[in-house]
């Protein structure tokens, strides 16, 4: 039997994206079956380029993302989402602000074709390089590089999820945090 819940959380994210916020959904939803939540989605800007290029630039626009929705809307958790490159490799940061803590993670990494690389290097970001070369459209919307490359075995959203997952950790231990 599940317990009543008294209270709704907000969960803010730092997107309009859908795969963004899908990832996010499913990572409270799994983490805390019992709890009823909204997630809402809000197009913040990063104040770093639209392509970052380094962990440390990927990390600031997250950073900068959670600064802007916490300005921008009220929650209970906001959420921070920013991919970016490190080398040949692409990743995203999350950040998870809660009551003034904040959990952070790392997604997995993967490999870029060269092409893709080179196409980036032109100045374009990586879901339009993606598209190019896959002839998909709005590929970060959607699955991602992540699905293009794993042939759909996993999605962008899955891997974000993981990533939300261990950002969660301070607030799923909070003896420990």
């Amino acid at each position: 039997m599940k317990r009543r819940v008294e209270y709704m959380w907000s969960i803010a994210v730092a997107s309009a994206n859908p795969a963004k916020i899908n990832a996010v959904q499913q990572c409270f939803n799994a983490n805390f079956p019992e709890q009823a939540l909204t997630v809402t989605g809000l197009n913040v800007p990063s104040g770093v380029p639209d392509q970052p290029m380094s962990s440390e630039e990927t990390y600031a626009g997250a950073k900068n993302r959670l600064t802007a929705l916490k300005q921008a809307i009220a929650a209970d958790y906001y959420v921070s989402i920013e991919a970016g490159l490190d080398g040949d490799l692409t990743f995203a940061w999350m950040l998870i602000e809660h009551n003034g803590k904040v959990g952070k993670a790392r997604s997995a990494s993967l490999m870029l074709p060269k092409a893709a690389l080179a196409e980036i290097e032109q100045g374009q970001e990586l879901g339009d390089a993606m598209d190019t070369l896959f002839g998909t459209q709005n590929i970060k919307q959607a699955g991602g590089a992540i699905g293009l490359l794993t042939q759909n075995r996993l999605s962008r959203s899955q891997v974000y999820q993981q990533a939300l997952t261990l950002a969660l950790i301070p607030f799923l231990n909070t003896e420990w945090f």
